[in-house]
């Protein structure tokens, strides 16, 4: 039994914005309430092991409260609803030697998340139900947050035949996507759809047209010009943007398009939002807060990613969709590589950076510390709507609800150099940065798995 004392909470669900108590009781919130004391009723039937009837219980303890609850000073801190990033690669199985389930949750608790999403390019590539299963099992066994996998769309991600998507499904799927590839056959993606449209479940799209993307390796235009490297159009993204919000269109499935990089391909988003198609995007840190221009002549790898950084005035529509809520999720894309994988060539290195740790100190630093957002606006995108999309069941900061909370303190400092990751893999576009506000307690149904700042459990 926890009592979490006069923290700030913040939960637009339940219109709850100041300063309250929160009782835990085995995996629930027993109550919230502007003052909660150790010797309070909720705790009697927490003591009594659930017993109805612990009025005797409740009357032994009426002067000391219950020893066994622990009273947690979250004075000057902020506390929301477990926050949930729904696009992450743990590697595991087959490429182990970047990030497993084990490194990759203890990154997500020391990031403040309770949930997340992982993509399915792993080796083999989950496609099957025991895929899907063997993720959840290990990361109960690890027990630091619960792991939501997504299935592949396609058998090996090959895009010519169906994956195991039903059972999948039954088995606890999340979603389901070709995640670092995308369907490529605009009739194979309409028979996915069809398909997955039966399971209440999103479509998680990569948009990429390989044919246009090529050996590119950074935004076409003026940085691949200046820096003398093969181009990847912003069209290879956008051309499958309008491709399966035209198949959403005919199959009614969920579509949830992954890593939004463009002003078009927003724009695109908006209209079928405005047609009330079933569509949502999500957009990554590294697409908010940099773009081509800061890939300089020092080829820094780690601002290698896919899609590319594109240009300023992408980044500055981006922004706006995150401010306006057109934009639906921030996610990380957290995607771990080994040493040697990007300590290279640019144009050899590996696509992707890791971000499970520093999404939220960048989201606090550069949208709610510029005012673009408020904390309202950050709990939806980080918490309520990843939920939402991927049909979990709510959490809110209410009573009776999981007690999945991520609390934070704004004036945290955190250096972004290698020693402050707990991921296995260190390579971070925000490498050198100084931020301030991060998470520093964590619980997952209950169960608290970051502890000043510090991994438990």
């Amino acid at each position: 039994m926890v009592l979490l004392k006069q923290g700030h909470l913040i939960d637009p669900q339940v219109n709850l914005d100041g300063i309250f108590d929160i009782a835990i009781v085995g995996e629930k919130i027993a109550k919230v309430a502007p003052h909660i004391e150790t010797d309070d009723a909720v705790f009697a039937t927490g003591a009594a092991g659930g017993s109805a009837g612990a009025t005797s219980a409740t009357a032994a303890s009426a002067d000391e409260g219950f020893s066994d609850v622990e009273v947690i000073d979250c004075g000057g801190k902020l506390i929301f609803p477990g926050l949930v990033d729904m696009h992450v690669h743990f590697r595991e199985p087959g490429f182990e030697y970047k990030e497993d389930i084990e490194t990759g949750s203890r990154a997500a608790a020391h990031g403040g998340y309770t949930d997340v999403a992982t993509m399915p390019n792993t080796d083999p590539v989950t496609d099957t139900g025991s895929g899907i299963k063997f993720q959840i099992d290990r990361a109960q066994e690890v027990g630091l947050v619960n792991v939501r996998p997504i299935g592949a769309l396609t058998h090996n991600e090959e895009g010519e035949a169906l994956a195991e998507i039903g059972d999948m499904t039954l088995v606890g799927a999340a979603g389901f996507s070709d995640d670092g590839h995308g369907v490529q056959s605009s009739g194979m993606m309409r028979t996915c759809m069809e398909y997955v449209s039966q399971f209440d479940r999103p479509v998680i799209a990569h948009c990429e047209d390989e044919s246009l993307s090529g050996k590119g390796v950074i935004n076409e235009g003026r940085a691949s010009t200046r820096l003398g490297m093969f181009g990847w159009p912003a069209l290879a993204e956008e051309l499958e943007v309008w491709r399966d919000i035209e198949l959403c269109r005919i199959t009614g499935c969920p579509l949830h398009i992954a890593h939004i990089s463009t002003k078009r391909s927003l724009e695109l988003v908006k209209a079928a939002k405005a047609d009330g198609l079933p569509v949502t995007c999500e957009v990554t840190p590294q697409h908010l807060f940099l773009n081509e221009e800061d890939i300089t002549h020092t080829y820094n790898t780690n601002l290698k990613i896919n899609p590319p950084l594109r240009t300023l005035n992408d980044m500055t529509a981006l922004l706006e969709g995150v401010k306006d809520g057109s934009i639906d999720a921030i996610v990380s894309d957290h995607a771990p590589h080994a040493e040697h994988e990007k300590d290279c060539e640019f144009e050899i290195a590996y696509f992707g950076t890791i971000g499970l740790e520093t999404t939220l100190p960048l989201v606090m630093n550069n949208l709610v510390g510029e005012g673009l957002i408020d904390y309202n606006r950050l709990v939806e995108l980080l918490a309520v709507n990843p939920r939402k999309i991927l049909r979990l069941e709510p959490v809110s900061l209410s009573e009776g609800s999981a007690a999945s909370l991520t609390i934070v303190d704004e004036k945290k400092e955190v250096d972004v150099v290698p020693g402050y990751f707990q991921s296995k893999s260190k390579n971070s576009a925000f490498l050198g940065q100084k931020l301030t506000g991060a998470a520093t307690d964590v619980f997952v149904d209950g169960k608290q798995t970051l502890k000043e700042s510090v991994v438990v459990g």
